[in-house]
């Protein structure tokens, strides 16, 4: 099934904040296991490594406009992750065309970077740094982190204490506290509870309003139809659908239902 909204653009357009053009991304992975790195460097030196091609992500064409927080849906192994990388500029494609406008803040795993025997006072400042920012500039927005977290004594004892929400609550608050130009987020809004959650939409719904772009990637067709008005669909590293967000989560909706009934048919 392939569905698109619109013809595919070779130029991105005057509002464009991402745009890919017939994107590719090739893996060569062994086809044989290998037990360690020693046979590995033998085989290789002698020719004997078993090789095939696998596509992560093959003719990849996307535009997403300023201000727009776009949805991505797919299974495990879609070539979502991929695709991420390459617009985050951690992985370059093979094949076509990347183009992107503004400074790019991927938050891939919450609280990345943290180390568990520091405060969450202390861990602010240094996730912080790695972010890029200055000290200075960390102990300006001390407080809104402070107060967007919401997780009370906790700030003073060490981050091996904090529950998965509470980890994530601060993740979020340090690396939202400054609005960037384009926000990219992977699942990391399937932890907290409900109250969090909805901070979290409120926020950014905020970056929306105030011009930045946010690439949003989700298993929940919820989240999607609840912020997005366009999504997209990748399935085996090729876009499946693209189009408003109903009936993008429809479509996958319905994939995911066949393919349940059929695995209980066998």
């Amino acid at each position: 099934m392939h569905t698109t909204a619109n013809t595919t653009l070779t130029e991105p357009q005057q509002d464009s904040s991402i745009f890919l053009h017939e994107v590719s991304v090739q893996y060569n992975i062994p086809t044989e296991r290998i037990k360690s790195i020693k046979e590995y460097s033998i085989r290789l030196v002698q020719g004997k490594l078993n090789r095939k091609n696998f596509y992560a992500l093959r003719d990849i064409n996307l535009d997403v406009e300023r201000g727009e927080i776009f949805g991505i849906l797919g299974r495990n192994g879609a070539g979502k992750s991929t695709l991420l990388k390459v617009i985050s500029r951690v992985l370059i494609p093979q094949q076509g065309r990347v183009w992107i406008k503004g400074r790019v803040s991927p938050l891939l795993q919450l609280g990345a970077g943290f180390h568990p025997e520091l405060t969450g006072h202390e861990n602010i400042y240094l996730n912080a740094t790695l972010l890029g920012h200055t000290q200075n500039e960390a102990k300006e927005k001390l407080q809104d982190i402070i107060d967007f977290a919401d997780i009370g004594d906790f700030f003073e004892a060490p981050l091996r204490t904090y529950s998965s929400g509470m980890r994530a609550r601060l993740g979020f608050a340090v690396a939202t506290a400054w609005q960037p130009d384009i926000l990219i987020l992977d699942e990391v809004l399937s932890v907290g509870d409900a109250g969090f959650k909805q901070k979290c939409y409120d926020r950014m719904t905020h970056f929306r309003d105030s011009g930045a772009t946010v690439l949003m990637v989700s298993h929940s067709t919820r989240q999607i139809r609840k912020l997005c008005k366009r999504a997209m669909w990748l399935d085996r590293g090729e876009i499946q659908a693209i189009g408003s967000a109903d009936k993008v989560c429809k479509a996958y909706q319905s994939f995911l239902a066949k393919r349940k009934s059929s695995e209980k048919k066998t």
